[in-house]
This record gives C-alpha cells, sequence and structure tokens, in this order.
C-alpha cells in the first residue's frame, strides 16, 4: 500500500470527518482553528462534533447521498474511529483524498487481519488463533490458556470479550457471544501497559508523541500518564515498532498503538486508525495535539513538532460520577477541578450521562512528572472516582 503526495490543501477549504464523537469533535476544533471548514456525518443527531461542525449530514455513514454530498463540498475526507465502513471510504476515495485509506481502516478493524497483519511483518504480538467456528476451538493448543476471547469486529473498551482459562470456556464464550468470528489469544503475564500516538504523512514522514503508560478500569482506559514510567529505551523502541506499523501499512492521519508490556517486553495488543483516547494529553502537553497532526497528515501539510513541552496525566470522566448513591443524576464538582490551576478541563457536549459512557476528561501538566501525579491523582479523587478493589 502506498500513499502518493498532493499539492496541499489550504484554508479555507472544507474537510470532512466521518463519526461525530469527542475524537471528532477535537479535530473540528483543531481544523476551525486552522482556518478550514469541516462537515460531519454521524447518524447521531446529538453527536458532539456534528454541534460544532459548520455542518452535521444526520445519516448513516453508508448512505450514498450523504456520501455524494461529502465528496462534492469537501476537498479530503478523514474518520474518526474505525467502525466506518471501509466501503464508505472507498466511495469518497474515488473523488476525493481519503486520509487514511480503506485498506489501512480495514486492516485495524477486524482482529484477523490486524493479527494476520502483525504476524506477516514479523511485529510482535501475543500468539493468536483465529475462530470462525466451534470446531476451530477444538485445534486450539494449551499454550494459548488461559486466553481471552474477542469479537474480531466492533469490540472496544472491554466489550466483546471474555477471559477463558481452558477450552470448555472458550466454547461456552464462544457460543454466548452468538458464534460471531473471534480471536483466541493468551493472555501475557503484564508488567504495565503502553501506548504510542504517532502521525505520518503522505511522503512518509513520521512523528510520534511521546509513550503513555495507561490504566485500565472495567476495560476503559482510566489514566494515562506522558511520559510513561518505563526505561527509554522500552519507550524509543515502541515509537520505533509504531512507526514501522505505520510504514507497513502506507498509513496517513494519526495513529495509535496499544502495547502490553510482559517481562519487559513489548507485545502489539491494537493498533486504532484515528486519534486514540491516549492521546488526550497532547491538547495540553505538547507543541502539536495528535488532532492537529491529523489535519496536516489529511491536508498534505509538514507535520507539526510532536515534542511534549510538560509531563502531563489526564484523567478520564465517565457517566458514573453523574450519579449519586442512589441512583439520581447530579452534576459532578467541577469548582474543584476548576480551581487547580495546571488542571485542563474537557467536556465533550454528550446529551446524556451513563455508566461507563465518556463524558470528558481532565489533563494535569506540569514539569515534574510526580507532581503532575500526585495532583491528578487527588483530583480524581475528589470526584468520587474510586479504584477498583
Amino acid at each position: 500500500m502506498t500513499s502518493q503526495t498532493h499539492a496541499p490543501i489550504l484554508p479555507p477549504a472544507t474537510l470532512g470527518m466521518l463519526g461525530g464523537g469527542q475524537l471528532g469533535r477535537f479535530f473540528v476544533r483543531a481544523a476551525h482553528e486552522m482556518g478550514y471548514q469541516v462537515w460531519v456525518l454521524d447518524p447521531d443527531p446529538e453527536s458532539p462534533a456534528g454541534k460544532i461542525a459548520d455542518r452535521h449530514l444526520c445519516a448513516a455513514y453508508a448512505d450514498e447521498t450523504a456520501l455524494t454530498a461529502l465528496a462534492a463540498t469537501c476537498a479530503a475526507v478523514t474518520t474518526e474511529f474505525e467502525n466506518v465502513p471501509a466501503h464508505a471510504l472507498e466511495f469518497l476515495a474515488r473523488t476525493r483524498p481519503v486520509r487514511p485509506a480503506a485498506a489501512a481502516v480495514a486492516t485495524c478493524q477486524h482482529r484477523i487481519a490486524e493479527k494476520t497483519f502483525l504476524a506477516a511483518h514479523g511485529i510482535p504480538h501475543a500468539p493468536f488463533l483465529a475462530v470462525e467456528t466451534a470446531a476451530d476451538l477444538d485445534a486450539a493448543g494449551p499454550e494459548l490458556f488461559p486466553g481471552i476471547l474477542k469479537v474480531a469486529r466492533f469490540g472496544y473498551d472491554g466489550k466483546g470479550q471474555a477471559r477463558v482459562t481452558d477450552r470448555a470456556e472458550a466454547q461456552a464464550a464462544f457460543a454466548a457471544f452468538g458464534g460471531e468470528t473471534c480471536v483466541l489469544e493468551q493472555m501475557l503475564p503484564l508488567d504495565y501497559e503502553v501506548s504510542v500516538v504517532l502521525a505520518r504523512d503522505a511522503a512518509g514522514h513520521s512523528k510520534a508523541f511521546p509513550t503513555a503508560e495507561n490504566q485500565h478500569a472495567r476495560g476503559i482506559l482510566d489514566v494515562s500518564i506522558a511520559p510513561a514510567r518505563a526505561s527509554a529505551c522500552l519507550r524509543d523502541t515502541a515509537e520505533e515498532i509504531a512507526a514501522r506499523i505505520a510504514g507497513q501499512l502506507g498509513y496517513v492521519g494519526t495513529l495509535g498503538v496499544e502495547f502490553f508490556v510482559s517481562r519487559g517486553q513489548l507485545y502489539v495488543n491494537e493498533m486504532a486508525p484515528r486519534p486514540h483516547n491516549s492521546g488526550h494529553y497532547t491538547v495540553d502537553a505538547c507543541v502539536t495535539s495528535q488532532y492537529e497532526q491529523q489535519v496536516r497528515a489529511l491536508c498534505g501539510l509538514p507535520l507539526g513538532d510532536a515534542r511534549a513541552h510538560s509531563a502531563a496525566v489526564m484523567v478520564n470522566l465517565l457517566g458514573d460520577i453523574w450519579f449519586d448513591a442512589d441512583g439520581n443524576t447530579r452534576e459532578p464538582d467541577w469548582a474543584a477541578l476548576l480551581a487547580i490551576p495546571n488542571l485542563k478541563l474537557h467536556l465533550y457536549a454528550k446529551h446524556a450521562a451513563r455508566p461507563g459512557r465518556k463524558m470528558g476528561h481532565f489533563t494535569v501538566i506540569d514539569a515534574d512528572p510526580a507532581r503532575a501525579q500526585a495532583v491528578a491523582l487527588a483530583a480524581r479523587a475528589a470526584l468520587g472516582i474510586r479504584d477498583e478493589a
């Protein structure tokens, strides 16, 4: 897969975005600040990105009338999440630059394609087995247990996953998933998790943001610490692997790569063909944010400086904190957060809170990484966010 360079797309051109969630909202903000207009295609009439876009096309992603309108107006199109149908990207690519390309998105949105890609290019990953039928599990070797059975498509934030200790549990989980195509992965002994967000342009230049260390709760990202509390060698290696993946994909845009660290070694967990939640910190702590890089790569502009000017700790805000102990809705104590001068609050303007839903985040920046972490964790506790037992 290769990408050709084109003349840069300059303001006040109109850009297209497939997907209207919080990642799209940050893209719209970045594009607006650079002088572009943005049209958003998303089926949700209350989509956060659609609310601030110059135009919100409220339609299904495969709606050819909406796609035709997008192609007729937008100079180039990108996506904010991996589950946009690849054929929608292919439809747009007939007449407009689409970055990342449909082929790269298709590889990242299907776990079997993703794992096969990693294996084909010698990129470290956990041992796995493609599971299309119950009979495939009969061939699962003992080295795959204990393992995690994951649906091949549309699984995120811990959804569509089951931990299994043996073949019988794997068969039961596969049946519970309705016989949907899955991947069985060996469960690695986990030291911690890190991620790399990078941008790559059409000429093949890439710039990585500092590697982040990630902590999850109930399968959802909870806290990201940047730079990661890992050796410089491990951080550099993670960034090198991420750049290698982007190059092999012929990727153009912002890419997130998640890693497990197991017994001191890096293993790629997943790839996200879009900005990544663990890269939220770049808005406040880096010279160029991951969203501005997405605009730059899409428009054929030189990539910005990905250097961090501060250490950062990002805390996700889920809808749980909008409910009291009796289940009544209430507004969290924003005054407590906004009293902290080096804390940056970002709320996503979602129309309704619900448990587990990402409603916003805050980032604490500081010259001292330990101080940033202490302030962020104290603010997190003040909101009533508790560690899992």
